[in-house]
């Protein structure tokens, strides 16, 4: 009997099957705990402005006019809007952000109506979307290699990977992504085996639900259209036929956002211009090799380490992750190897080439590369579920990839745990406005000064401020009066002019604390 038919029935045994319940309770616990702790950063924070019902136009027209206003006064633009709808929260990102498709937005909307608007409320819609991601990745195990214990495997895998834990406990859209990216795979297969016209409506229907969930979805489709075509062996069959319409439908089903993202397409080129930024090839392909390493293993490291054990971790998982992908195009067939090879690949290309001919960063950003990354992982679940079922290994090499499982399985633990007590993680950029918010918070009479391009910035660092904190927003630093009756004053996130403009003053001196808070001094 082959490992095929062995994995097709065999079902985890007691202690497996024990450990990967526990691992997946585990991630679960993971995803829940201290999510109000986490600072709620500036992408969360236009979150909440948009769900709202507010635009960033708006709040610029009305709080950075100068006046001297309260936290709460700010903190208004984070609760709903009076007399606003689900439609102001679409419209919202139709005009700013065309390039986050409205669903999740809208789910958020209702979300926040019914449980509040707290950072645990709202975020605890992502939380609760990312649990999908159990049955979603179990299901495309099942089509994909017709392997219960594959699907065990993965389900644990991604229960305790650090980045799924740290993206469900984000106000963002991304744990939906995952979750619609392995819903619209695993249809995808079910109708190619089925070829009913249900099974092609369902996956028409998972099309449409990936592309509303996050614009990058555009990469897994294609990859769905080159796999079909390839496995069909170029040649118009009835699968190909079907393939297309329920392709076309469920694009069509898109059309209406899709039309408003070609007609805001200035202004989608300005919210994505940072990703812009030239790296050299060197530091993108540190960063790829990083961020494998961070779907399994995250403790939070930069780019350089006092300890040689980083180093080691990186490269066995670098060594894992490819060994992997190689194991499946030797071990399975052309439909199965594929399958990952497409999702990895095109999402991939589409991302790495323009960085290496134009320039950008868009590779270095992992949340834009879940798809890769759950290609990776599909493989490292399929590599273990092989090899500790195995007949054709001895004894001693069984109990060598169990152990390899448990470590690496143990090492995502280990890395849930430190990130869950940590206030701020990597993929907040590492701003931390806990210690800042401190500073201002024990200062006397404090007033905090901003000209901050992004009102989500100054957002996100109210949510640390006590309520006797007052703010002095500007958009034109040159109209900037002082407010004489404040003891302490502090400029948050400014400009180079809003800088100058305050030294213009003779009885004041700009002092660099911690970027990016600044202490106006008085002579």
């Amino acid at each position: 009997m082959d490992t095929k038919k062995i994995l097709s029935w065999f079902q985890p045994f007691d202690w497996l099957k024990f450990l990967l319940i526990i691992l997946i309770v585990l991630g679960v616990f993971f995803r829940f705990i201290n999510i109000d702790k986490k600072i709620y950063w500036r992408d969360e924070a236009l979150t909440s402005l948009q769900i709202s019902g507010y635009t960033q136009t708006e709040i610029l027209q009305e709080a950075f006019n100068g006046s001297i206003i309260t936290v709460a006064d700010l903190q208004k633009y984070q609760q709903i809007k009076p007399n606003s709808s689900v439609i102001d929260t679409v419209k919202s990102l139709a005009i700013e952000t065309p390039e986050h498709p409205p669903l999740y937005y809208m789910m958020s909307r209702l979300w926040v109506q019914c449980f509040g608007s707290s950072i645990a409320a709202t975020r605890s819609l992502s939380v609760l979307l990312s649990l999908f991601v159990f049955p979603a990745i179990y299901w495309l195990c099942l089509e994909l290699f017709e392997s219960p214990l594959v699907g065990w495997i993965a389900m644990a895998i991604v229960a305790v990977s650090p980045f799924h834990v740290l993206y469900a406990q984000e106000a963002r859209e991304y744990s939906f992504w995952t979750v619609t990216i392995l819903l619209s795979s695993a249809a995808l297969l079910r109708a190619m085996r089925l070829k009913t016209k249900q099974s092609w409506g369902v996956y028409a229907l998972n099309l449409a639900l990936g592309f509303y969930s996050y614009l990058f979805f555009a990469f897994v489709a294609v990859s769905h259209g080159i796999y079909t075509i390839i496995t069909e062996r170029f040649k118009l069959t009835k699968t190909l036929v079907a393939y297309l319409i329920a392709a076309a439908s469920g694009f069509l089903l898109f059309a209406p956002w899709a039309v408003v993202v070609i007609t805001n397409l200035e202004q989608l080129k300005k919210s994505m211009s940072w990703i812009s930024y030239r790296f050299t090839f060197i530091e993108l392909a540190t960063r790829w090799i990083f961020n494998i390493n961070r779907i399994f293993v995250d403790w939070n490291y930069g780019l350089s380490f006092n300890s040689p054990i980083p180093y080691l971790v990186i490269i066995a998982i670098l060594i894992l992750a490819v060994y992997s992908l190689y194991f499946v195009w030797r071990n399975t067939s052309e439909r199965q190897w594929l399958f990952i090879f497409t999702l990895i690949g095109i999402t991939a290309l589409a991302l790495v080439l323009p960085d290496l001919i134009s320039g950008g960063q868009r590779s270095r950003v992992l949340r834009y590369i879940i798809p890769c990354y759950l290609g990776v992982q599909l493989a490292v679940a399929y590599l273990f579920a092989t090899q500790i079922t195995s007949i054709s290994l001895k004894k001693w090499q069984h109990k060598s990839w169990q152990v390899i499982m448990v470590i690496l399985l143990t090492s995502g633990v280990a890395s849930c745990v430190i990130s869950s007590k940590a206030a701020v993680w990597w993929n907040k950029l590492g701003i931390d406005n806990t210690q800042l918010t401190m500073i201002v918070n024990k200062a006397s009479n404090p007033l905090v000064i901003s000209d901050t391009s992004l009102p989500s910035d100054i957002l996100s660092f109210s949510y640390g401020l006590n309520k006797d904190v007052h703010i002095q927003l500007v958009t034109q630093p040159d109209l900037l009066k002082i407010a004489d009756s404040s003891d302490d004053i502090f400029l948050y996130n400014p400009s180079k002019a809003l800088k100058t403009q305050v030294e213009k003053e003779n009885k004041y001196k700009v002092k660099r604390l911690q970027p990016p808070l600044f202490k106006v001094e008085k002579f």
